[in-house]
């Protein structure tokens, strides 16, 4: 009878250290993330300046999908997803099957080189990109001096090549940040496993398609749903590298808002109801996503 005493109350204590660890953390949460939802749903169902603020209901979001600006914020926003994160993504997973062969010399400093951009500050990197499509600068020089352009062109003045320029400058950045994943990924696959396929004769491409990306697909799926979920918030390209220029041609979701709640005639309400908006289709996507990730029966 003592020793189950001892046991329960041992079983107990083992409770109350868990929830002492677990409350910091829950609290934090709490506080910082869905407290600040839950006021910036509310304040999305307002209209005012200031502190003085009326409940209008659902007539921010009406306001949204007749606003041209808004709705161009989320068209570049999603032009920018559907090309630039599958363009990523698979150059990630290629350049970790290449830094993950085992025969391959300095691969320390190959995948140091990959990773470097992710070091590099945001606002910097989209500053030295904009210098490096100036209609001066080196991009336009180097094509100038090779004859392929008569003058500097002006890459980030024209919709089409500005939009090009932050696709690439996110591919840049953001490529070896994923590839660390999917290299991660990699190394807990059992060399065995592909010494077995090469035996049964499977070439290079058999391999990949039928190893690699099956059992990378746990880390597939969450470099993806980051990757929806960072570009849908992307906003320091869009301010340092073209400023949303030229006339909201390359303007994003989360830029757009900035602008509405910072810039001009601060209107946080239907800031709010933006952001709101934005959250709801990055909870969809990402909803989306692990259901058809999901292989369990």
């Amino acid at each position: 009878m003592d020793s189950k005493k001892k046991g329960m109350s041992l079983l107990a204590k083992q409770k109350a250290a868990g929830w002492a660890f677990l409350t910091p953390a829950t609290l934090m949460i709490v506080v910082m993330s869905f407290y600040p939802m839950v006021r910036a749903f509310l304040l999305s169902l307002q209209t005012g300046r200031g502190t003085n603020y009326t409940f209008t209901g659902i007539s921010n979001y009406a306001r949204m999908f007749e606003d041209r600006v808004f709705l161009r914020s989320v068209t570049n926003t999603f032009f920018y997803l559907a090309i630039q994160v599958p363009i990523m993504l698979v150059l990630a997973i290629l350049l970790a099957q290449l830094l993950n062969n085992r025969d391959l010399k300095f691969k320390g400093l190959f995948r140091t080189c990959v990773f470097l951009p992710c070091a590099t500050s945001l606002v910097s990197y989209a500053i030295i990109f904009r210098f490096l499509f100036a209609q001066d600068g080196l991009v336009n020089n180097a094509l100038v001096a090779l004859g392929i352009f008569k003058e500097g062109y002006n890459f980030l003045g024209n919709a089409g090549t500005a939009k090009m320029v932050i696709i690439l400058a996110l591919i840049w950045r953001w490529t070896g940040y994923n590839m660390v994943f999917y290299l991660a990924g990699l190394q807990n696959i059992e060399y065995s496993v592909y010494e077995a396929a090469k035996i049964d004769g499977a070439n290079g491409w058999k391999t990949f398609w039928g190893i690699t990306v099956p059992l990378l697909k746990p880390t597939i799926i969450m470099t993806f749903i980051m990757s929806i979920n960072g570009t849908l918030q992307l906003f320091d390209e869009s301010v340092n590298l073209t400023n949303g220029g030229p006339a909201n041609a390359t303007i994003t979701m989360s830029h757009y808002i900035y602008n509405t709640c910072f810039l001009r005639a601060p209107n946080f309400g239907y800031g709010s109801a933006m952001a709101f908006f934005v959250f709801i289709i990055v909870a969809i996507l990402a909803f989306i996503n692990l259901k058809v990730g999901d292989t369990r029966d």
